[in-house]
């Protein structure tokens, strides 16, 4: 569903990620983790066009980001970080929107609304302007608008940040029942302990390389996922410390 291929992107100087090749099919739950500008969001934003990268190839679904980078939105949905949405539209205003983008009809619409917002107890707050949500109200919104069209990948960076613990659970519910259907999720989280119980595979990149990847057993073995990600981390450092001066990263 998502094919990552030697991607490469570059901020001047500074290679942001490098060399990465991922393969996420459908069905798979695939966790990304890593540390604060380890390259998740570089990468996720480059995965749903909104970042041109220097080398490398990615498709979704067989369509590749950089020939029909419409196409492949098409076949998307998009969770950021921090979610921004039009502030002077109310939440039905904007779902209706991102509905008419998608060409969700309009009884499909009422009726995945109407489910979606009763699930997060939103219903009753759709009337009113997203400039009057809370950054938890904003996420919900953004899940909902999310799921509204059916995807059959959808991206998230951080998506439990601000969710409180009755919706984070909400949310690991619709996530899975959505992969069954054949859809196919990559997120990352710095939740170590949703991502082993949540995830079927998981990559950990550490300043733009991928470190280890694979099936959560595959990547943790007989440990948990957050020992091995702080053993790599203890490895990482003693390995620094130990080259001569002049190998050092400037």
């Amino acid at each position: 569903m998502l094919r990552i291929d030697h991607f490469t992107k570059s901020y001047g100087s500074k290679v942001a990620v490098d060399d990465l090749s991922l393969h996420i099919q459908p069905g798979e739950i695939y966790g990304f983790i890593g540390h604060n500008g380890a390259g998740k969001t570089t990468t996720i934003k480059s995965v749903v066009g909104i970042l041109q990268f220097d080398e490398g190839e990615i498709s979704v679904d067989g369509v590749s980001v950089k020939a029909d980078p419409i196409g492949c939105k098409k076949k998307i949905a998009y969770i950021p970080d921090n979610p921004d949405l039009y502030e002077y539209m109310t939440g039905m205003q904007y779902l209706n929107f991102v509905g008419d983008i998608y060409g969700v009809s309009t009884a499909d619409r009422k009726e995945r609304i109407h489910a979606l917002a009763d699930t997060f107890e939103l219903t009753g707050d759709l009337g009113q302007l997203i400039s009057a949500y809370s950054h938890g109200m904003k996420q919900k919104l953004a899940i909902i608008a999310a799921w509204m069209h059916e995807p059959k990948l959808i991206i998230m960076d951080e998506p439990f940040v601000g969710l409180d613990p009755k919706a984070s659970h909400i949310l690991k519910e619709m996530m899975r029942e959505m992969c069954d259907k054949g859809c196919a999720i990559f997120f990352s989280t710095h939740v170590l302990e949703v991502a082993e119980k949540l995830c079927d595979k998981v990559a950990i990149i550490k300043s733009g390389r991928l470190m280890r990847s694979g099936t959560m057993e595959e990547v943790k073995g007989d440990t948990s996922l957050e020992s091995v990600f702080l053993e790599m981390d203890e490895l990482n450092a003693m390995a620094a410390a130990s080259k001569p001066a002049g190998e050092m990263e400037g």
